[in-house]
């Protein structure tokens, strides 16, 4: 994890502003939804993307899988699985997540 030399304070309703530098470098504007985990003592601030990563189309859906953390559709899903047939060690499994 890199750190960006910048702290702040929590305000009395436990809000944080985000810099602008990081801001701009992330490309988050107003209204990018963003996702909060944690792990151990840490806190990790994620963009929620609830697009297929590869059209960027639609909302998340019961058929939708999660890849590394990116959603699939299932129309992409199945044009990955057609390109993947011509290479038979590239493997098309869901990964749980």
């Amino acid at each position: 994890m890199l750190s960006t030399g910048v702290s702040r304070r929590l305000d009395r309703l436990g809000r944080v502003v985000l810099p602008i530098e990081l801001r701009r470098t992330l490309h988050w504007v107003h209204g990018t939804p963003v996702g909060f985990f944690t792990d151990a003592d840490h806190l990790v601030l994620r963009k929620h993307a609830t697009d297929c990563l590869f059209c960027e189309e639609g909302d998340v859906e019961e058929s939708t899988w999660r890849y590394h953390g990116a959603y699939v559709c299932p129309r992409c899903r199945e044009a990955l699985r057609t390109l993947a047939q011509a290479d038979p060690l590239s493997p098309m499994e869901p990964v749980e997540g």
